[in-house]
């Protein structure tokens, strides 16, 4: 049977797959959600300034390059009504490069990488891949940041032919972290070391001298674009939908609700693949510091900003794990989530989410309202269960929270899959959330 699927939802979709190429690095997805928010009409803010807020005011501040809160001051009191937040992340897991990654092996050049959260190292393998972060630069001023994407594939990770390695079918594909991950750049130029060898390129792409650049955060991505697939055209497949969709379903959301009568947030944090503990993580002071300047600047005290936070409803969205019909064993009977069926509820009595039966309603009547489906998700109880920024920040402010997310096949590959409806849905239900119709 066909499957409909309404043309503002593909646009939706096909945004999605433009936002996450334009994005291969936590830096360059708060540059792309900046520059969103500007053309949205957000005010940009600076932490070291200090803040003048208007009712009605809509305003976005970044804290390390790679996370970003945007807000909208609604002119309704916030300690009688509190605020939507709803949070994602911007990172994903994969390889991060060293400080001093290049060393020459029989004339060729290679890059030493770090794992990065808890990547399918093997799907690394065979691909397109290049760089994507941000480079520190000595200049006239002492130095700046920059943004670098090369774009076009610049490195590989072969695989060792399977005459040289016989049981990869049985046995599965696995890599030494330390000997068998480097990523090869090259044949080592005459005259040049591997150093000059990396440093060269990387300065022409930023168009400096390869004496200017000082240290860099450079992580690997997959150059081939997002795409849809099946019969229908009813999937999408591309790198990061973990967890740039639901960055780019919030977002969207957040640009699209009119309404200055509420007050709404959005938090897109770094480093949840890596526990968020850090100056730009979720377990670090910059939803609270930002909370902070905006009850202080609309006149609440110590009481009325906690009656604002009593008020309140986070939304951790992060993406769900699809059932999948080659290992059905690996899923919780009854919770078993259909593709293209909805947003789903998290559910985990350790606390691994933070959706409590309360939290869990609220969000159903959102779905409810923006007249989209829902579906509930509980990890089977013999398998260890991933968790969110959700329990992180339900903890550090005392705010009633669910975690939602979209289903999705191969989650921590390089590439992955999921619903084209789902996300129209996901942005729907979060537009309602935004909206506490």
């Amino acid at each position: 049977m066909s499957l409909d699927i309404p043309d503002a939802i593909r646009q939706q979709a096909q945004d999605l797959l433009d936002f996450i190429d334009a994005s291969p690095s936590p830096w360059h997805a708060v540059q792309t959600a900046s520059q969103r928010l500007q053309a949205a009409g957000f005010c940009p803010l600076n932490e070291v300034d200090r803040w003048s807020l208007r009712a009605g005011g809509r305003y976005y501040v970044t804290r390390g390059g790679s996370s970003l809160i945007a807000f909208v001051v609604g002119e309704a009191p916030l300690a009688e009504q509190g605020l939507c937040l709803v949070g994602a992340h911007t990172d994903s897991p994969g390889l991060r490069l060293k400080p001093r990654p290049a060393d020459s092996v029989g004339g060729v050049v290679r890059l030493g990488v770090e794992v990065y959260g808890g990547p399918i190292l093997a799907t690394f393998a065979d691909r397109d891949l290049s760089l994507a972060g941000r480079v520190v630069l000595r200049d006239a001023h002492g130095q700046r940041t920059a943004l670098v994407n090369f774009g076009d594939a610049l490195l590989r990770l072969p695989n060792l032919a399977i005459h040289m390695n016989r049981e990869v079918n049985d046995k599965g594909l696995k890599f030494n972290k330390q000997t068998e991950l480097p990523l090869l750049l090259g044949a080592l130029p005459a005259g040049l070391t591997a150093a000059d060898a990396f440093r060269q390129p990387l300065a022409a792409q930023l168009d400096v001298d390869p004496a200017s650049l000082l240290t860099w955060e450079l992580a690997a991505f997959d150059t081939q674009k997002g795409a849809f697939w099946g019969v229908d055209r009813e999937y999408l497949a591309n790198s990061q939908l973990d967890n740039l969709a639901s960055c780019h379903a919030a977002l969207s959301a957040l640009i699209a609700s009119p309404d200055d009568t509420s007050s709404r947030l959005l938090a897109l944090f770094d480093h949840e693949e890596v526990g968020s503990d850090s100056a730009v993580g979720a377990g670090g002071s910059f939803l609270g510091d930002v909370l902070q300047r905006l009850s202080s600047g609309q006149g609440l005290d110590d009481e009325d900003r906690q009656r604002m936070l009593a008020r309140s409803l986070f939304i951790s969205a992060d993406m769900a794990h699809a059932w999948h019909p080659n290992f059905p064993a690996a899923y919780e009977p009854c919770h078993t989530l259909a593709v293209n069926a909805g947003p789903v509820i998290k559910n985990n009595a350790n606390q691994r989410y933070s959706t409590d039966a309360e939290t869990a309603a609220r969000f159903m009547a959102c779905c409810e309202r923006a007249g989209v489906p829902c579906q509930q998700y509980a990890h089977r109880t013999d398998l260890g269960c991933g968790s969110t920024i959700g329990p992180i920040l339900a903890a550090r402010l005392g705010v009633p929270s669910v975690d939602v997310g979209s289903p999705m096949w191969a989650m921590h590959s390089v590439r992955e899959s999921a619903g084209v409806l789902d996300h129209g849905y996901l942005i729907a239900a979060l537009g309602a959330a935004f909206a506490g119709r």
